[in-house]
């Protein structure tokens, strides 16, 4: 299963890249080592790439788990695509 936009739980995110520091050219991409929690195409890159690591079944529970953990449990100053992995990883068991 890949986790898709209109399953998403946030309705807030944006989907178009910024010209000051995001590659519009890397829609659906990791295009920088820092997520950015607004933008919808990167939590989506980010979020299917950790069910893929995890290699997760089809279950949009747990996808949707784990988008509010970014969003809400994951404290604002870990940015980094592997600290926010990381404090995942140490921080949940199941989700």
């Amino acid at each position: 299963m890949k986790y898709q936009k209109f399953q998403m739980v946030y309705s807030d995110y944006k989907w178009t890249a910024r010209a000051d520091h995001d590659n519009p050219k890397f829609i659906e991409a990791q295009d920088a080592a820092m997520l950015n929690r607004e933008e919808g195409y990167e939590m989506l890159y980010f979020i299917n790439s950790l069910a893929l690591n995890w290699k997760w079944n089809d279950n949009l529970t747990s996808y949707q788990n784990l988008e509010r953990i970014i969003r809400q449990k994951v404290p604002s100053h870990i940015r980094t695509h592997s600290g926010i992995k990381n404090w995942i990883e140490q921080n949940y068991t199941q989700i």
